[in-house]
Parts: C-alpha cells; sequence; structure tokens
C-alpha cells in the first residue's frame, strides 16, 4: 500500500447481520400462550392457562433471551475492538487517567548530579568482568558465547570488529587504559572491512560506523591524558573507508538503501528473507552517523581523505531517505515498518514502536537536536509522529491505568482486503521512547521565551503538549519498571497486557495489567517471550529521566537492575549471558554448573558493553560528562556531539 489507512469510522466497518432462520426440520416456537396442535384432542374441552404458571415461564423466558442477547453483544463488540482499529469498541478503563502534569511521582526530592562512586565502580567492574573473557576467549570475534568459551564472525570471509568497536569508547569513558590501548592496537593492526561478504547496512553503520566516530570526536577532545589525539586520526580514516563501502547502498530507484551490502564489491544487496523489502527502523536509523561523518570531513582540515567521495554526499543520501519517508508518511505520522525500496512506498505490514520501527520515531528527533535545532523539518515530523502516538498507540491498564503502547497490526481478511487488528504487546525496545518523550518535552516542546528548562522542569517551561509528552514519558518508565519485578529482577523481550473483561491479573500479592504469552511455571521448556537478552532501553530511559530530573528513585530503579543481571547473567566462567526464563530465579549457586545452556542464552550481545554498561555508567557519574545540551546518543548509545552545519550543509527535505 502507499500508505497506512487511517482507523476507519466505526460505521465503516460494521457488518450487517441478520437473525438465523428457522431450520427446516424444527417447527417455529409457538407464541406465548398458544397450545401446540399435538395436546388439542376432536371434543376435548380446551384448559384454561394456569396465570401464575404462565408468568413464570415467561419471566424465564425473557431472561434467558436478555442474557443470550447480552452475551451476543458482549462477543460482537470484543470482535468489532479486534478486527477494526477504530474505536467502535474500546474497553472502558476504570482506573484514574492521569493528571495533566506533574514531574515524578514523588513530591519533593533533593536534587543531586554528582558521582554516586561507589555504584560507578561496581558498573566498571562488571564492564572488565565481561571485556576481560571476551579477550581471552574471542579477541577481534564480531560475537562471543561466553558459555562455549569462543568468538564467532558474522561472514564466512571474517569479521569486521563489532565487538571491539562497539565497546571501544565505552572504555574510553570509563577512563580505562588497559583494555583501551590493546582494543586501539587491534584496530590498527588488524581491522579491515575489505570482506567479500554481505552485512547489515544498518548494525553495521549503528555499532561500526558509529563506534568509530565516537572514538573519533573523544580522541579528538581529550578526554583522557592516556588517549593521544593522533589516534583521532586512526578512527577517522577506518570510518571514512568503512562508510564509503556503506554508500553504494543507497543507489536504488527511490534513494532507500539496501538491508545488506557486500563490502568487498560495494554492491547492495536486498533482504530475501522480507521479499526485497527494507524496514523503515532500517532506512531512517543511518542518518546520525552520515550527517555527523560529512561535517567532520568537510571540518577537519588536517585529515587527508583516500575516497573520492564527496563529504557532502554522506549526508544527501542519507537526508534523501527522511525525504521519501516524508513523502509516502500516512497522514496520521505513524509508519508501517516495511518499505518498497523500488517505489519508495510503504507496504502493508504492522505499524509498532517495536522492532523494524523503533529508531525511526528515535532518530526524528535526535535529528533535530544533532544540528542545533536548525533543522525544523525534524521538529515536525517528530511532532506530528509523537501526536499519533497519543492518538492511536497509548492504551491504559484496565486494572493498574499503567500506560504502555499497542501494536497495530496488518491482516488480510476473507474479502482478499486489509483490515487493522489493534494488539496489546509491547517490546522491551520500545522503552526507548521514555526518554525520547522526556528529552523531547525539554527541547522541542519548551514554552516561548524559556532559553533553558529547570531540573525538573516546571509546569510554566513546557508548552501544553510538553507537558502531556512529559507526563506519558514519566509514567510509561514506571510501566517498563514494573515489567522488571519479576523473580529475577529483570523484564521479558516481550509482554502482552490485558483486556477490561480479564480479571485474571492477580499475581501472588500483586494485580498486574501485563502478562508473558503462553508462559509456563520453572521447570517447563521456556517461550520467547520471556527471555532477557542484556537489553538496555529501560536503563537509557532511567538514564534520561535522572539527568532530566535529579530524582534518585530512578538511580535506585538502574541500581535495582543492575544487581539482578550481576546474580542473573553473570557466569562463574567468565563473561555476561542473556537468560531464557526471567521467571526463573536462580536460587542456589550450585545450580550453575549443572543447568549451564538451559538456562542461558550463549551470547554476549555487544549492546551489553556499549549501551547497558555505557549508561549504568553514565547514570552513576556526575551529569556534566556528556551532557545532554551538548550531546546527542545514537541508538547504539554512541554519543556524536551537537553541532551547527550553517549555510553550507542545509535540509533537502
Amino acid at each position: 500500500m502507499a500508505d497506512p489507512p487511517s482507523p476507519p469510522p466505526a460505521a465503516a466497518t460494521l457488518r450487517q447481520r441478520r437473525a438465523a432462520a428457522p431450520s427446516e426440520d424444527e417447527p417455529p416456537a409457538p407464541e406465548p400462550g398458544a397450545i401446540p396442535e399435538s395436546s388439542r384432542g376432536a371434543g376435548r374441552a380446551e384448559p384454561k392457562p394456569m396465570k401464575g404458571t404462565f408468568n413464570v415461564i415467561l419471566g424465564l423466558y425473557l431472561l434467558v433471551v436478555v442474557a443470550g442477547f447480552a452475551a451476543l453483544a458482549a462477543g460482537a463488540g470484543a470482535l468489532l475492538y479486534y478486527q477494526n482499529p477504530g474505536d467502535y469498541f474500546r474497553p472502558t478503563v476504570k482506573a484514574k487517567e492521569s493528571p495533566s502534569w506533574f514531574s515524578s511521582p514523588d513530591k519533593e526530592w533533593v536534587v543531586d548530579l554528582g558521582a554516586d562512586a561507589e555504584k560507578r565502580e561496581a558498573v566498571v567492574k562488571a564492564f572488565k568482568y565481561a571485556w576481560r573473557a571476551y579477550e581471552r576467549d574471542a579477541m577481534g570475534s564480531d560475537e562471543y558465547h561466553p558459555l562455549a568459551r569462543k568468538g564467532s564472525n558474522l561472514t564466512s570471509a571474517g569479521g569486521i570488529g563489532y565487538m571491539v568497536v562497539d565497546a571501544l569508547d565505552t572504555m574510553m569513558i570509563m577512563g580505562l587504559d588497559e583494555e583501551y590501548a590493546r582494543a586501539r592496537r587491534w584496530i590498527e593492526t588488524k581491522l579491515q572491512f575489505d570482506r567479500d561478504a554481505e552485512v547489515s547496512v544498518f548494525e553495521t553503520t549503528i555499532r561500526v560506523l558509529g563506534g568509530l566516530l565516537s572514538a573519533y570526536h573523544l580522541a579528538s577532545k581529550r578526554l583522557h591524558p592516556f588517549i593521544p589525539p593522533s589516534d583521532a586520526a586512526l578512527f577517522l580514516n577506518q570510518a571514512e573507508d568503512l562508510a564509503s563501502r556503506l554508500l553504494p547502498a543507497f543507489s536504488t530507484a527511490s534513494g532507500l538503501p539496501f538491508s545488506l551490502i557486500n563490502l568487498h564489491k560495494r554492491v547492495g544487496v536486498p533482504d530475501r528473507e522480507n521479499r526485497g523489502l527494507v524496514s523503515t527502523a532500517e532506512a531512517a536509523t543511518l542518518q546520525l552517523e552520515f550527517r555527523y561523518l560529512s561535517w567532520v570531513l568537510g571540518e577537519d582540515e588536517f585529515h587527508e581523505s583516500k575516497s573520492n567521495v564527496r563529504p557532502e554526499q554522506y549526508w544527501e543520501k542519507a537526508e534523501r531517505v527522511m525525504k521519501v519517508i516524508r513523502m509516502a508518511r500516512a497522514n496520521g505520522g505513524l509508519a508501517p515498518i516495511f518499505m518498497n525500496i523500488d517505489a519508495g512506498k510503504f507496504v502493508s505490514s504492522d505499524i509498532r514502536l517495536g522492532s523494524r520501527g523503533d529508531s525511526y520515531y528515535e532518530y526524528l528527533l535526535k535529528q533535530h537536536l544533532q544540528t542545533a535545532s536548525t533543522e525544523p523539518i525534524y521538529r515536525d515530523m517528530y511532532t506530528t509522529a509523537m501526536n499519533a502516538v497519543h492518538r492511536t498507540i497509548f492504551v491504559r491498564g484496565p486494572l493498574t491505568g499503567m500506560l504502555f503502547t499497542q501494536e497495530i497490526q496488518s491482516k488480510r481478511n476473507a474479502q482478499s482486503g486489509m483490515s487493522w487488528v489493534r494488539v496489546r504487546k509491547q517490546d522491551h525496545l520500545v522503552c526507548f521512547l521514555a526518554g525520547e518523550l522526556l528529552l523531547g518535552a525539554v527541547t522541542v516542546h519548551r514554552a516561548a521565551g524559556v532559553k533553558k528548562v529547570s531540573i525538573p522542569p516546571r509546569a510554566e517551561e513546557l508548552t501544553e503538549e510538553g507537558r502531556r509528552d512529559w507526563t506519558a514519558g514519566i509514567e510509561l518508565l514506571e510501566t517498563c519498571v514494573d515489567t522488571y519485578r519479576t523473580p529475577t529482577g529483570l523484564s521479558a523481550e516481550i509482554v502482552h497486557f490485558r483486556e477490561a473483561m480479564d480479571k485474571s491479573a492477580k499475581n501472588g500479592d500483586r494485580v498486574r495489567d501485563w502478562y508473558i504469552k503462553d508462559a509456563k511455571p520453572p521447570g517447563n521448556p521456556p517461550v520467547y517471550d520471556a527471555r532477557y537478552i542484556l537489553r538496555p532501553e529501560t536503563i537509557e530511559s532511567l538514564f534520561v529521566a535522572w539527568r532530566l530530573t535529579g530524582n534518585p528513585r530512578y538511580r535506585a530503579y538502574a541500581w535495582r537492575i543492575f544487581q539482578s543481571i550481576e546474580r542473573e547473567c553473570r557466569l562463574p566462567s567468565g563473561g555476561y549471558a542473556g537468560i531464557k526464563n526471567i521467571l526463573d530465579a536462580r536460587h542456589h549457586e550450585e545450580q550453575v554448573a549443572q543447568r549451564g545452556a538451559e538456562r542461558w542464552e550463549d551470547k554476549m550481545e555487544t549492546f551489553f558493553v556499549s549501551e547497558t554498561l555505557k549508561y549504568l555508567y553514565l547514570m552513576f557519574s556526575e551529569a556534566r560528562l556528556l551532557p545532554l545540551d551538548e550531546y546527542v546518543f545514537n541508538t547504539e548509545a554512541h554519543p556524536f556531539p551537537i553541532f551547527d552545519p550553517g549555510p553550507r550543509i542545509g535540509t533537502g527535505l
């Protein structure tokens, strides 16, 4: 489809229903009080009806009829709710609505943006523990499998530094001189991108290109004395080499990038698993990296380019994608998760803020902030999208009133057309949105005349939209934290939320609206949704909330999550691994060796050392380290400085 249709009005989606005709084998029911023919005899006097008995029978009959109609109506209403995205039937939330504004669930607190040295050091020790195991078993490999104690690469042609480069700026920020020196040496002597293999354009951009560009900036800034300024040139040269190999992915009819690229042949390759389509997040989560590279190459007078690509081409190619999306976007501001590369149009696919959609919305705000808020088009796209999120995506739990997000899934109906179904499902990935709403409220939605918002913000410092987004961000963050209240203290990959008619939400002494679909008691094979794979999104939003409020509540939440990771995911043999079932807590240390792969996913994701531990470190560091009014973090937590592009490079949207 060209555009995802807006939810149709209720009247257009109602199906006409007729009462079923009586069966030919079954005679019609007699009228009340009538005498069946079989009971009439010739010359027999007709008995007089018993008035009292008749009234009782009539009352029971009417009661059954009314109950039947009520059940039919409830069933029809529920069917309409699930089949139609309009609001013809929506369970009524009995919980109180949120206030129009509150800065935090707490009334008062002491704002202290200084460091918590003890907790910060605990996070550093965790990083060292993870990195030491990786260096021991898999140095240079793209991925690390801590249970098997070995590494693997994404292609048979060799690795491209996923793990090393992704973790590099974390070492720099934490001040780990020895680990940094070894990683830097590997990058200088062994990292190469001339691989005759297909890699993900999106993943390679956010992890490797983003990591190199962030390391370039931190080295040029001389964040720590052990980082020589000459290292900046090393990282920038590697970044330019990689970007020049990625750039041909944009050579399509529409300008949308292919999902894959052969780095040696410099040829884009469509995603065969998704019919050659590209996901919206894949296409629209490359812009911070390519724009910053373009700016750096144009500004660094000492850099000697080894590529024949003009610096502005990186900016133009990435920005062209946003123009295509803007032209194809639905009027409501929400975007389906897949696009046709040739036509540059959306196709009928789900609308969600989770996988394949999440970072599209994230980068709308961050592109606006990256260039010192000089490109209002991204502000407008962001506010339009968030308005649509409030109208269509946000839903409240029927029991607790907690705020969560739902998905709109596309389904093919019996008439070979498309229908849109609301599904009360939320990925862990969605929890980035809480921090984004908070950051957007104090930047995009400052009230007129307010140059800088207070910590925490005051209601009068924000516009009406800003107060709305701030409150939603605070509430959504509480929902995300609530999903960590499990036996392991960790959150599931995916949770579902209950309908108003579902009252079976009591879990022990707590009543909650969310649950893990098809979850079984511990001891049974775990379901996919019950995994925790060291994800950072809730911690990221807690970091943003703490920086913008100074409320110690958010540090306490983050510390509790960190302690759960230490208890449940830290392996005795070294490294960390995700767990397969967050409902199955490890109660005894002696179970570790016996259970092994039964309990853990044999993988330490690169985002654990790039995002999860970095955001935890920043959470317990002083706020002047990488302040939010001077930096934007890409979707892999690599910090880029905010800059004013001036008249040389402007928006082409």
